[in-house]
């Protein structure tokens, strides 16, 4: 970054004609070197309030019905509330809805959530985490 070029093993270096704008994102899953910390500036983004996650869920997964896209967004809000390593974001969310619509699935109950909760969390601690007693509360809990 500091030479403002790249080097790409099958094409050779690409050097910037200009100092690049650098975006760097992050799931936290790699340490960042303190000295790259530095030289960065920072923007939390948090997630959406849930209707705001439900128009994009719309957008994004249209094939699902509406009901199963409210059941599956307060699903996941309730999940965000556990002591998780790794919440689940926006994009597991839609990928969600559209697994669910791929099995065919039309509402949520602790099976089909048990059945499809790797499409939301991405650990095993994670999933080992979320029983049943905890998905049956989340679905019974009122949106």
């Amino acid at each position: 970054l500091s030479d403002f070029q790249v080097s790409i093993p099958e094409y050779g270096t690409v050097r910037a004609a200009q100092p690049p704008l650098v975006v760097m994102t992050s799931n936290r899953t790699r340490e960042v070197h303190d000295a790259l910390k530095r030289r960065c500036l920072y923007q939390w983004i948090g997630y959406p309030e849930r209707d705001r996650e439900l128009e994009i869920v719309a957008a994004r997964a249209p094939q699902t019905s509406a009901e199963l896209q409210r059941r599956a967004v307060d699903f996941v809000h309730r999940l965000r509330g556990m002591d998780l390593f790794k919440a689940p974001g926006i994009a597991e969310t839609i990928d969600w809805c559209r697994a669910l619509e791929a099995l065919s699935v039309t509402e949520l109950d602790p099976q089909s959530v048990h059945n499809t909760l790797g499409v939301l969390l991405k650990y095993q601690d994670d999933l080992a985490r979320v029983d049943a007693a905890q998905i049956a509360q989340c679905l019974a809990t009122p949106g």
